[in-house]
């Protein structure tokens, strides 16, 4: 269980810290042009954009560093939920939108998170 929890900590960190860096880069019209799953872009301000951008990228450090350090471990199961918070969001938007396609991207990606979750609060905590 303990492996599975750090690989899947390990893919959406890395996840996270791609798209987050993406979005804080990127001007906004930029990433709405770059496809139809990222139209989303348009319901946003550029600086909405980039806080999410940022708070993706503090989260995919959140998910591993603690941990890694063995400095306040707990911070990895709520950076876990932070992003299902997010894609919880994520996932409204899309819905708002109609795009219910690329919604299902959004909810593996919180099922994820929430499986990191319930390990790091759970069977697999660091506290214990």
């Amino acid at each position: 269980m303990n492996l599975a929890l750090w690989i899947i900590t390990g893919l959406l960190a890395a996840a996270y810290l791609l798209g987050g860096a993406y979005k804080v880069i990127t001007p906004k019209e930029k990433i709405a042009a770059s496809g139809p799953s990222a139209r989303w872009a348009e319901d946003f301000s550029a600086g909405g954009i980039k806080t999410i951008g940022a708070l993706e990228v503090l989260a995919a450090v959140g998910l591993v560093l603690p941990a890694v350090l063995g400095n306040a471990p707990v911070l990895v199961p709520l950076a876990a939920l932070g992003l299902v918070l997010m894609m919880t969001g994520a996932a409204i938007t899309r819905i708002r939108r109609h795009e219910t396609t690329f919604m299902v991207v959004d909810l593996v990606y919180l099922a994820l998170a929430a499986f990191v979750v319930w390990g790091r609060f759970g069977p697999e905590s660091f506290t214990t």
